[in-house]
């Protein structure tokens, strides 16, 4: 059943402000472009729209060697010469040989799309650009084949971004932004309810207090995320660790249990671990 509307999924609690951006994109017809922290839901997000939506799911994962061409299509040219030389007679017509991009399948959707174009910031720094006519004009032209490929329907487009790099003013202009910000206590209450339904109300205080005084130890390298808190949170109930024991844990006293799970860097171990020495010595 397609809706029009975002409201959240059952499995992903999505703040007013975020439900806002999204159907304000729709709406639109403008791509949403979604930054944030790393673990803070950016690329679940176009999951969770197109399931809540009912609308078929595109995901191109850009890397650092990915060209925006290759979004539309790739000629296997190397196929070509290969079977050229085998004599194959598939050869003769190049159509065999273009390899179809995700927005390429996401033009030909035969109902509304999402499209998700996530990490673009990884890509060199011209590859925003090059994908501006393309989405702008919903069309795109193969030129081994000569043909013109237009969208069935403009696809919502999601793009996201860790702000590895600065995206080009021409770009931003095209796109609906927004941030999402690190989910206060209350949000990621909700959020672990949705993964640990059965959660002790005490245990849950408890680790949320312990999650949030490790992030806010100053200078850390990397702050643990969303998906890491849940990781963390899951060790806990495998290894029954009480609500007293993690009480007894904060950073006044010791290290956290299990905290290579919150903490993925040696650098940011070292600066907890003297910070707890530093505190245990002034109490």
């Amino acid at each position: 059943m397609q809706k029009n509307t975002f409201t959240g999924t059952k499995s992903y609690i999505a703040t007013d402000d975020l439900k806002i951006s999204v159907n304000a994109a729709v709406t639109l017809q403008r791509p949403i472009l979604v930054k944030g922290e790393p673990g803070t839901g950016k690329t679940q997000l176009a999951i969770e729209i197109a399931e809540a939506l009912g609308r078929p799911l595109f995901e191109w994962h850009i890397k650092s060697t990915t060209k925006a061409q290759q979004g539309m299509y790739d000629y296997d040219a190397v196929a070509r010469l290969r079977d050229s030389q085998l004599g194959d007679d598939r050869v003769h017509d190049i159509a065999n040989y273009i390899v179809k991009g995700k927005v390429w399948e996401a033009f030909d959707s035969e109902i509304q799309p999402v499209l998700l174009i996530d990490e673009i910031d990884k890509a060199d720094i011209e590859f925003p650009n090059d994908l501006l006519q393309e989405l702008d004009r919903m069309e795109f032209f193969v030129y081994e084949t000569k043909e013109l490929v237009k969208a069935k329907h403009r696809p919502i487009i999601i793009i996201t971004s860790n702000n590895e790099k600065e995206l080009p003013d021409a770009f931003l202009r095209r796109c609906f932004f927004h941030y999402i910000k690190f989910p206060d206590k209350n949000t990621m209450q909700a959020i672990v309810d949705v993964h640990f339904p059965k959660l002790k109300k005490i245990l849950l205080k408890e680790a949320l207090d312990a999650f949030y005084k490790v992030r806010d130890v100053p200078g850390l390298k990397k702050k643990p995320s969303t998906s890491e808190l849940l990781d963390w949170i899951k060790l806990l109930l495998a290894e029954d660790v009480s609500a007293d024991v993690l009480r007894n844990s904060d950073s006044r006293k010791s290290i956290p249990p299990f905290y290579g799970a919150l903490l993925k860097n040696e650098q940011d171990v070292h600066l907890f671990e003297q910070l707890v020495f530093m505190e245990s010595r002034n109490r």
